[in-house]
């Protein structure tokens, strides 16, 4: 999350809209302000190195593999938000998308 926060903050590379953080994928939907290979190189490079650091390791941490798509319409905005937001709630981490700490849809309390 601190990644998605930096490279939208700090670097002004995106706006998110939408994020979940899963235990081995991430989602994060995005209004780009750079090309979708510069957003996930520094997204995944700035995660990598604090991952690795906290596991005190070091060498390559993400796979090489990241889907990029375009957004058409409102319509599919949502869809695709709604997607990401429902991700722990169909690994069965959560009962609600609300309750799921490393999502946009977090409510806290």
């Amino acid at each position: 999350m601190d990644a998605i926060r930096y490279g939208e903050a700090e670097l002004r590379l995106f706006e998110t809209i939408a994020y979940v953080v899963m235990s081995n994928h991430v989602h994060l939907l995005v209004t780009p302000n750079s090309p979708a290979s510069r957003l996930a190189r520094s997204v995944k490079g700035f995660s990598a190195r604090q991952a690795n650091r906290l596991l005190h390791r070091s060498g390559p941490f993400w796979q090489a593999e990241s889907y990029d798509r375009w957004v058409r319409d409102d319509r599919e905005l949502v869809k695709i938000a709604n997607y990401i937001h429902q991700n722990p709630v169909k690994a069965g981490l959560v009962h609600h998308p609300e309750d799921y700490r490393w999502s946009t849809a977090w409510k806290r309390e």
